[in-house]
């Protein structure tokens, strides 16, 4: 008997009986035989070693042991309604644990109005998001690591299998200036002394843009190579130097007062976005909902500019 513990529906019973001053009372309001409450009680004593009601012809009374004890079993019955209360919330939609790869490029902006929407459709999901660069995150999709991750386009490596997710238009990113439009268009090629700041070499999007400048006559004057986007935009805002950055990153009203964003045309240049998975299994179902969420996001956001190169 000294490892027993009482449990919620002794504690229920017992509460119901000192509330009521009667175990006739109590079986009425709990669902349950007088006799059943009579022998609940009795346990419950004899499991604490102390008397909790008197008894008589004329009823039951409440001992000094009784008071004390009926004020921590409210407190016991309250957080066990309480956390009851919580689950509630994670009673909808599916469960598990999904781990995805996220570039910066989708970090920034798309990320987190998809994720609020998947998380308030599937609170019961673990949701764990690496943001990294292409090489980095088709290894840990190779391994298994993450269940999918999205990548500029890229030649097919062994272990991972991709498929075309969406395409976005590349913007030129500059200072704001004092006078200048927020939003414009402009041809590389027509540009002198341009500065970026690029991708490391080990980045798919360096190769991307090193294709684009030698097809169309681009010159770069000067490369300052940094693989931290958030450290780019920084840099950018504050110098004199540029840099190429995917639309659908530079949507955050801020971006607006703080950079010229223009589209780069004569031709466009656009980034295509490819989701990877491991070539030897499949997705689980929480992480193709995410997708389709992201996904959503990030054409939404492409339409915008898209619309904005006409």
């Amino acid at each position: 008997m000294a490892n027993m513990q009482a449990t919620i529906r002794d504690m229920r019973l017992f509460v119901a009986a000192y509330e009521e001053h009667s175990f006739t009372a109590a079986a009425l309001r709990e669902g349950a035989t007088q006799s059943g409450v009579s022998q609940h009680i009795g346990k419950l004593e004899a499991l604490l070693g102390v008397r909790l009601f008197t008894r008589s012809k004329s009823g039951i009374g409440t001992t000094p042991a009784a008071d004390a004890y009926y004020i921590r079993c409210i407190e016991v019955l309250r957080m066990h309604e309480s956390a009851h209360g919580i689950l509630k919330d994670f009673a909808h939609g599916l469960d598990g644990e999904v781990c995805i790869g996220l570039m910066p490029t989708m970090t920034r902006c798309v990320l987190a109005p998809a994720l609020a929407n998947f998380i308030a459709l599937h609170p019961n999901v673990a949701v764990r998001v690496v943001e990294g660069y292409s090489g980095v995150l088709t290894k840990q999709v190779a391994a298994g690591e993450l269940e999918f991750a999205i990548v500029p386009a890229f030649s097919e490596t062994s272990g991972v299998r991709s498929r075309h997710l969406s395409r976005t238009p590349e913007l030129l990113v500059t200072k704001k200036g004092r006078k200048s439009k927020t939003v414009g268009f402009v041809r590389l090629a027509e540009l002198d002394q341009l500065k970026l700041v690029v991708p490391g070499k080990t980045n798919a999007r360096r190769l991307h843009q090193e294709r684009y400048f030698a097809s169309n006559g681009v010159r770069v004057h000067r490369t300052l190579e940094l693989d931290a986007m958030l450290g780019t935009l920084a840099f950018v805002s504050q110098t004199d130097w540029q840099a190429i950055l995917p639309a659908i990153m530079m949507a955050d009203p801020k971006d607006l007062r703080s950079f010229d964003l223009r589209l780069i045309r004569d031709p466009a240049f656009d980034l295509d976005l490819v989701l990877i998975e491991a070539a030897r299994r499949t997705i689980s179902r929480g992480a193709e909902v995410l997708l389709e969420l992201i996904n959503a996001e990030t054409d939404r956001l492409s339409r915008y500019w898209q619309t904005m190169s006409v």
